[in-house]
């Protein structure tokens, strides 16, 4: 198995087409709005390919995107180059992170967090976090928690045959370790020179490793992390989160380092 993101970084934005990019970044906005950021520096923890990260440029905050794939941030890059924004792209590991200055805000979506499997480590996240923020600085992120991966996707096989790409996603959820597996497979396409007859597709294989914690345990490591606690929220809504939600924001709030 290959390491995360590497080979299918080049065909991640073709197969995450059906996320609606533009309507998660309108809930974002919103919901820092509301917590008064509408402008100024705003880092992104696990930026990928930089779709929201561009989102937010476009809107006019100065971003800075960070990534542990170097694969992913070449394509962000490109899309800097093409839209001709200023974002900044780094190749970090969130767990050891390190900005020039504090931001306004931190941001981290698409389950990012969820890559953290040990608490300690994600402890060490949100303190980072808290120590880059402006006073009464902001931090947005979303997770999946527990239930998720043990109720909806547990033991599920994902699969989708296109023209040119096919994968399958194998899940396999450890409830001892609250680790959820998601081995995947690529088949991609190859060029051969126009010829109709000549259908090859490689195969590719990585292993995707993402923990599944609980509400309360988020609620409490932003505790620990020295951050207060803001709100909970039901996905792209404002309903107070629960351990049953199949994706939760949190919005905490720097409150001295």
């Amino acid at each position: 198995m290959q390491e995360a993101y590497s080979n299918f970084a080049a065909c991640y934005d073709e197969l995450m087409d059906n996320i609606p990019y533009d309507e998660w970044f309108a809930y974002l906005q919103s919901l820092l709005k509301e917590n008064k950021i509408e402008d100024g520096i705003v880092a992104e923890l696990g930026c990928g390919t930089g779709n929201i990260t561009e989102l937010m440029a476009q809107a006019g905050f100065d971003m800075i995107g960070i990534d542990n794939s170097d694969a992913m941030l070449d394509i962000a890059n490109a899309k800097k180059a093409q839209n001709q924004s200023s974002s900044l792209y780094l190749l970090q590991d969130m767990r050891e992170f390190e900005l020039y200055g504090t931001v306004k805000a931190v941001i981290s979506l698409c389950d990012s967090i969820n890559y953290i499997t040990d608490i300690s480590d994600l402890l060490q996240v949100f303190k980072l976090v808290n120590n880059y923020l402006d006073p009464k600085g902001i931090f947005i992120f979303d997770f999946h928690p527990r239930y998720y991966y043990k109720e909806i996707v547990a033991d599920a096989t994902i699969a989708e045959d296109r023209d040119d790409i096919s994968f399958i996603w194998d899940n396999f959820y450890d409830e001892d370790e609250d680790i959820n597996e998601l081995a995947l497979s690529l088949f991609v396409k190859e060029n051969t020179d126009g010829n109709k007859e000549a259908q090859l597709y490689r195969k590719y294989q990585e292993l995707h490793l993402q923990r599944g914690y609980t509400l309360q345990e988020m609620k409490d490591l932003v505790t620990a992390s020295g951050m207060e606690l803001v709100a909970t929220y039901d996905a792209f809504t404002h309903d107070e989160a629960t351990e049953e939600c199949e994706r939760i924001y949190i919005i905490a709030r720097e409150c001295g380092k």
